[in-house]
């Protein structure tokens, strides 16, 4: 693409001071232009793969079935950046009943609604944005998937404020590890063009089932075993961190191996030719 920019360009400073046109009427150098936009649409198009995710999860089947009866009766007035951004809400509403649910537990049937309400906005929203063309793709994936982040801080958020003192520090870890996990899938797919977010079978709406199961757990038992089970889901979470990283890294160094071998030979031949 920069080759034929500077090609047009080389052509425009040689050309007379005249204007050279096709049968058509057309000039010759709006019709280069012309062409240089389409193709970088094209590529534009072809090499961004944001918009589709790899792999699938146990859910993705009944997730698929959902979309395409829901997505077609979502109002005309309802756009899918509307539905994005109701993550915003969702999350200043989780922050707020962590301020009180440390007195009320039973308010984390809110925060588990909460999860809910975010799971299905985020499940229409890229799906919305296809039905009808929206064309937002970029901005979609942009946006989308740091208000996911916004709306995981504010659940560990929560589970700060209901926590027993003495706890800080695993928090920190915690928030931590789960932003690795975001920015490990960000890196590999800078790296490969292949956003990948399912993992052995789990993903987003797994996790999702997880914090309903484990708000389900503190309002029947309490947070009296939190000194046990955050040290160890932690844990958890950083084993799956590092085994995520390490399978990265081993594709994305079997792909540079790869590329090496196929410049290498290209070479040889070169040299024998």
């Amino acid at each position: 693409m920069l080759a034929l920019e500077r090609q047009l360009s080389d052509i425009e400073k040689h050309l007379p001071k005249k204007n050279y046109s096709f049968p058509n009427g057309k000039n010759i150098t709006t019709r280069f232009h012309k062409k240089i936009e389409e193709e970088q649409e094209d590529c534009a198009m072809e090499q961004f793969g944001g918009d589709k995710k790899i792999g699938r999860s146990f859910l993705t089947g009944p997730e698929t079935r959902l979309k395409n009866w829901a997505v077609p009766k979502i109002s005309p007035e309802i756009e899918t950046y509307h539905l994005t951004l109701t993550t915003l809400l969702w999350s200043f509403i989780n922050i707020l009943i962590g301020f009180e649910a440390k007195e009320h537990l039973s308010l984390l049937w809110l925060v588990s609604l909460m999860i809910l309400l975010q799971y299905l906005t985020d499940l229409f929203d890229g799906e919305l944005g296809r039905q009808r063309d929206t064309g937002l793709i970029k901005w979609g994936f942009y946006m989308d998937h740091f208000l996911d982040y916004i709306f995981l801080c504010s659940l560990v958020f929560v589970g700060y404020m209901i926590s027993p003192a003495g706890l800080e520090i695993w928090y920190f870890a915690l928030l931590v590890i789960l932003g690795g996990f975001m920015v490990n899938s960000f890196l590999a797919f800078g790296a490969t063009n292949e956003f990948q977010i399912y993992h052995y079978g789990i993903g987003p709406t797994e996790m999702r089932v997880v914090f309903i199961l484990i708000n389900t757990f503190i309002i029947s038992f309490g947070t009296d075993s939190f000194n046990i089970l955050l040290p160890l889901t932690v844990i958890l979470c950083f084993i799956g961190l590092l085994i995520n990283t390490l399978q990265v890294h081993g594709r994305l160094w079997q792909y540079d191996m790869q590329v090496k071998g196929l410049q290498q030979e290209k070479i040889r031949k070169e040299k024998e030719g």
